[in-house]
């Protein structure tokens, strides 16, 4: 089956890897050639690493990359797909033009998906004339480990369209999990809740950001507490979504000012070398020294 990846950033390029190691091949599309190449690298060093840990064989890696193309071609790297998944960033206007721009150039069949976290489906879907062939597909990151998708059922996905998103996931090896469209699914909603309040916390001094996560890591086996998780996510995705998900849920999810400060002054976490903590090639060297205890 033909699938194409819009978008070949952090979740982009971990969705087109997965999808071409399950045997499907692979479109990836993104405007600059420059983003497309970094997206294949970043899948080179991710299928090394398999390879080192004995996940894959050599072969095995070999064989997901020769399945993988990639264009910055709207037209050309949609029109022979099955699946186009966006993963443009979340920005609900962006989402829906994306939307409209492929609808243009697919079959009739052609399920179009998107990667959004937090974002209504329903509107995202609104967008197309044919709105049925719409549906959410929420990967985690990192997408090549993390064994979850949500799919997200708007109020215009048909059933054929559920049925054929489910079959996608279960054939890349990931546990679908089915949630009805409203603001920040159950994933996102309870993940952003924990980070937010983690930022609170060390606002007030209750604990520093190690003994925050380690908490969680430690008491509640999460694989990384949630201020981390906030780094790798990206401060400034939280911030958004928590302004959504304070637009259509309430005052529970205001953004702390801690929050605010550190975007505005380009602290986005991990992709940006700082945010609660310091990152030095893709890893923790340091905590912040602006941590507004």
């Amino acid at each position: 089956m033909n699938v194409t990846v819009l978008g070949a950033g952090t979740m982009g390029h971990g969705i087109a890897q997965v999808t071409a190691m399950a045997g499907h091949d692979v479109t990836i599309r993104d405007i600059e050639e420059s983003i497309l190449e970094d997206g294949v690298e970043a899948i080179e060093r991710n299928l090394q690493g398999g390879v080192e840990r004995d996940k894959l064989t050599q072969a095995e890696a070999d064989a997901a990359l020769d399945r993988i193309d990639t264009t910055t071609d709207l037209a050309g790297a949609v029109t022979d797909a099955a699946f186009v998944i966006e993963a443009v960033p979340e920005d609900l206007d962006l989402k829906r033009d994306t939307f409209t721009d492929v609808e243009e150039h697919v079959t009739d069949d052609t399920i179009i998906a998107s990667n959004t976290s937090s974002l209504s489906m329903t509107a995202i879907a609104d967008a197309l004339e044919h709105p049925e062939r719409a549906v959410g597909l929420h990967f985690f990151n990192p997408v090549h480990i993390m064994g979850l998708v949500e799919i997200i059922v708007a109020e215009q996905t048909s059933e054929d369209t559920l049925a054929a998103a489910t079959d996608l996931v279960e054939e890349i090896d990931k546990e679908p999990v089915t949630v009805t469209d409203t603001a920040g699914f159950a994933s996102s909603r309870l993940g952003v809740a924990l980070g937010v309040e983690a930022i609170r916390m060390l606002e007030e001094g209750v604990a520093s950001a190690e003994d925050i996560d380690q908490a969680m890591e430690l008491g509640y086996n999460h694989p990384m507490g949630p201020l981390e998780l906030t780094d790798v996510v990206g401060l400034d995705v939280r911030l958004d979504i928590l302004e959504y998900l304070r637009e259509e849920l309430g005052e529970r999810f205001k953004p702390p000012q801690t929050l605010k400060r550190k975007v505005r002054a380009g602290k986005l976490g991990k992709k940006s070398g700082e945010g609660f903590y310091v990152w030095e090639d893709g890893e923790i060297v340091g905590v912040s020294g602006d941590d507004d205890r």
